[in-house]
């Protein structure tokens, strides 16, 4: 049996609002293999996205346990685990979050810009995430020369370039038409299957839903059991 990557165990999440407290996720668990596909669904303030976030290690959780690629996430402190991201996860946003003054290439190397590698590691490094995703053609590019389909191809390879253990991708095809919806998620596909990514995604799109390997339905902060509709 594959090793799960992602583990949840018993997670809840919360916030405060004044004297409001918001239960987001209740005593949710979870596992994800390593090498699977995962779309998250669910109606808007059903948790998807606050699930997505603790899988990343952009959140913590109000209680319960976590565990990303061997890494007990809920016992880091917030420095540690912007360092255990920066190497093990990979973010892809609805709206690219693409520096609008920086070509396709500067913008792929961002990332690295943390490690130690020399300016032409950098470019060479990005040259390759850019010919992996099919868009090396533009990498001289700025953002605003680009497509949509084409930015996200461009905010992928950025999401690569240090090769993270995981990528999430929160709506990746949201603001896409559905011809470039499609390729993006064709190669979303192409990178779990012939190059063994984990990636975990959020969409409201049921046609995207079926490119990953698996569909899990939240509704109300909890999992819906296969086969169970939210009413």
């Amino acid at each position: 049996m594959t090793a799960a990557i992602v583990s949840l165990s018993h997670v809840s999440k919360r916030y405060v609002r004044g004297k409001q407290s918001i239960e987001v996720l209740e005593d949710l668990s979870l596992d994800i293999a390593q090498g699977e596909f995962v779309a998250l669904m669910g109606p808007s303030g059903s948790g998807k996205t606050t699930l997505l976030n603790l899988i990343g290690g952009l959140d913590t959780p109000t209680s319960g346990q976590i565990t990303v690629a061997g890494q007990r996430l809920d016992r880091l402190s917030s420095g540690a685990l912007a360092r255990w991201r920066s190497t093990h996860v990979g973010f892809v946003f609805q709206f690219y979050n693409l520096m609008p003054m920086l070509t396709a290439q500067r913008n792929v190397e961002l990332p690295l810009l943390l490690t130690r590698l020399s300016g032409s590691q950098r470019k060479a490094h990005a040259l390759a995430a850019l010919t992996l995703v099919g868009i090396a053609d533009r990498a001289k590019h700025k953002p605003s020369e680009l497509s949509g389909g084409q930015a996200q191809r461009v905010a992928i390879a950025r999401a690569l370039v240090a090769d993270p253990t995981l990528l999430v991708c929160d709506e990746p095809t949201g603001d896409l038409d559905r011809k470039s919806a499609d390729e993006v998620l064709h190669l979303l596909q192409e990178l779990n299957r012939e190059h063994g990514k984990s990636i975990v995604i959020v969409t409201h799109d049921p046609k995207a839903a079926e490119f990953a390997g698996r569909q899990l339905h939240m509704d109300k902060g909890s999992l819906l059991e296969p086969g169970t509709l939210a009413a």
